[in-house]
């Protein structure tokens, strides 16, 4: 296991409150790593340290042979080019239609219209979505379709890294579902590094690795497929929705309830 992405001592403070507390955490590369915990952890800050959108307070995070944490903004533009972020609501502009809003970083780079079309036609594609779609806007469109679009933006500059933040917030179920399958096959398509956000179970079917967020720090990494069995209180605890304390005492209430 190659390791991308290399996590060290990470730290995070906000007016007083430390939101990351020594974050370690090795990435393999071309592998699909979940990050998940309680709500309030710390999570979808600790991805935005990832893309370089926050400075951590303190701690490396390498990248490559890279520590991003010391690039400059000319530097870390060209940083972006290499890394897909998938907000957690698509964070697609409502006055912009589907063509435009996943083309805008070629169509404000200069480039013309019919130069751009292809390229949006092969990403909305890619996303399972149909061509007529390409001039409806964000309002005409589902959730699940919206996140697709999203995908597809981030598709246009040919990502190395993929950092989803949520992925499936909002959607039902079967919806969820297609978007996981949709990440997982261009997780394996195009070989990608990808690190998400999640409290869906659901997705350690189509993930490699699990680490978990708690208190500020990772308590847990480990491999996806033997996660139901593990025995570390923290993910135990968390994958079975039982509230802190003791596990036995947590199983025991948890039984008694049916």
């Amino acid at each position: 296991m190659s390791t991308l992405i290399q996590i060290k001592n990470l730290k995070k403070e906000f007016d007083g409150h430390w939101v990351t507390r020594g974050v370690n955490l090795d990435i393999p590369a071309n592998k699909m790593t979940v990050i998940i915990g309680r709500s309030g952890e710390g999570k979808s800050v600790l991805l935005k340290q990832l893309v370089g959108l926050i400075a951590p307070t303190s701690g490396e995070i390498i990248v490559g042979d890279t520590d991003i944490t010391k690039l400059n903004h000319r530097e870390l533009r060209e940083y972006y080019k290499k890394v897909g972020y998938v907000f957690q609501f698509a964070a697609l502009l409502d006055s912009l239609n589907v063509f435009e809003n996943i083309g805008i970083t070629l169509l404000e780079s200069g480039e013309k219209v019919k130069d751009v079309l292809p390229v949006v036609k092969e990403k909305l594609t890619q996303v399972l979505l149909k061509e007529e779609t390409l001039y409806k806007y964000p309002s005409e469109l589902s959730g699940g379709m919206r996140k697709r679009v999203g995908l597809a933006r981030t598709l246009v500059a040919n990502p190395e890294i993929m950092l989803y933040d949520e992925p499936t917030t909002g959607l039902d179920p079967i919806t969820a579902r297609v978007i996981h399958e949709l990440m997982f096959s261009m997780q394996k398509e195009m070989n990608l590094t990808s690190v998400v956000i999640s409290h869906d179970v659901e997705i350690f079917k189509y993930a490699d690795y699990v680490a978990l967020l708690y208190d500020g720090q990772i308590k847990y990494f480990g491999d996806a497929k033997t996660i139901w069995e593990s025995d570390n209180k923290y993910i135990y605890q968390f994958i079975r929705g039982l509230s802190e304390g003791p596990i036995k005492t947590e199983v025991a209430h948890f039984k008694d309830k049916f």
